[in-house]
């Protein structure tokens, strides 16, 4: 009897192990769709918004690829393939330093992108365009106080 019980406990010990395991990969499978679901819904709104401006500024012919090469500049980056949460906690402190760095010096880089953009599409607006521009786009889009995608208007 003794001997049943000890494989009765080690049984549903390892059947509650490996469902313990399931329920944290479905969680991440989860997490991951919420992630994709969330973008194509920012994605969506930021095109109905970028509309939106678009016709409210009036753009010109003249203006219309500086208006091109901004959108372009300001949209989003594909996130690069970024090592696991566990993967990045078994690093050693000064390499998990040096990956943050490096994220922060990219992001830096595509906002100085976005500004240079921004400066030549700006360039071609007439003061009252400015005026809209300036109370339409918080920060110059994905650049403002609304985390690290930009405005959410």
């Amino acid at each position: 009897m003794n001997t049943l019980r000890k494989s009765l406990l080690i049984g549903l010990t390892a059947l509650g192990m490996g469902t313990a395991t399931l329920a944290v990969h479905a969680d991440d499978h989860h997490a991951r769709m919420s992630h994709e679901e969330g973008s194509a819904k920012f994605a969506e709104r930021m095109a109905k918004y970028e509309a939106r401006l678009h016709d409210k500024l009036k753009l010109s012919a003249a203006q219309e690829p500086a208006w091109a090469s901004f959108i372009a500049a300001a949209a989003p980056k594909a996130a690069e393939a970024r090592p696991e949460r566990a993967a990045i906690a078994k690093m050693p402190a000064p390499e998990r330093l040096e990956r943050w760095i490096e994220a922060a010096k990219a992001r830096i880089t595509n906002q100085e992108s976005r500004l240079t953009a921004l400066k030549t599409f700006y360039a071609t607006l007439t003061p009252e365009q400015k005026k809209i521009f300036d109370d339409s786009v918080p920060g110059g889009m994905h650049g403002g106080h609304h985390g690290h995608h930009g405005m959410m208007h």
